[in-house]
């Protein structure tokens, strides 16, 4: 029954992005305050080199952040696709000289929302199969109340047992719709705008540098953006910066 609900309710395309976000739904979120602050120190050293020799100076790093002695000292970050492509293809907009802050803050909101509902397709699959879960149900219940008004001549021990059936029918509909399916939309839900908080991040910092704000309050910048369950306190980012300053 759910099965054939999700198969007719979905594209091919839709049914394999389900399958590659159901795992994300039972871990843990990986944009932890670790991340954010390998993330806020990334993107410090970075301005900090663009302040000291212009832009220019980082198109090394940009083009093949793999070999980039500045990238390899942030492998979290580095082992994320989608941050890498976003930071990388920004930079090298911002390199190019040919965007202003304002046709940047655009694009990067464009390239945002289509990330957002790229990852809402699996939740929308879900939430539309979790929607017809009822109705299946009480499809079920009905074709067992027909079944059972063909046997009223069959002892009461009989009709209770197919009236049972059709009830069971109704119940796991409701049991899968409401309690199995669309908690882990919403889970996904929330893994989702997790997801897009870290390029928010990114966007603001980078918006700050074009904007000649210093290394410092770019940075603070993005950090003020991030949940307040993940984001590290100003004293705290403050510390982790002149520790990897002194090493």
């Amino acid at each position: 029954m759910l099965s054939v609900l999700f198969f007719a309710a979905t594209f091919p395309r839709t049914f394999k992005a389900v399958i590659k976000a159901l795992p994300l739904a039972f871990k843990g979120s990986k944009y932890n305050k670790a991340v954010y602050m390998e993330l806020l120190s990334l993107l410090n050293e970075l301005f900090i080199k663009i302040r000291q020799g212009g832009l220019m100076s980082i198109e090394g790093d940009v083009d093949d952040p793999t070999a980039s002695e500045l990238f390899k000292k942030y492998p979290r970050i580095v082992a994320d696709h989608h941050v890498m492509e976003f930071l990388t293809d920004y930079l090298r907009l911002m390199i190019g000289g040919n965007l202003g802050a304002f046709e940047m803050e655009n694009l990067m909101d464009v390239d945002i929302d289509t990330h957002h509902r790229e990852m809402e397709i699996p939740i929308h699959a879900l939430v539309r199969t979790a929607d017809g879960m009822p109705a299946f149900g009480i499809v079920a219940a009905v074709m067992g109340v027909v079944n059972t008004m063909g046997s009223v001549d069959k002892p009461p021990s009989v009709l209770g047992e197919l009236i049972a059936a059709a009830l069971v029918g109704t119940f796991l509909g409701i049991l899968l719709g409401y309690a199995v399916l669309s908690p882990l939309a919403s889970r996904m839900e929330d893994r989702a705008a997790e997801g897009s908080k870290i390029f928010e991040c990114i966007k603001v910092a980078l918006l700050a540098t074009m904007n000649a704000y210093p290394p410092q309050v770019a940075v603070e910048f993005g950090r003020k953006v991030l949940y307040s369950t993940e984001r590290p306190s100003f004293q705290e980012l403050d510390n982790h910066l002149r520790e990897l300053k002194g090493k």
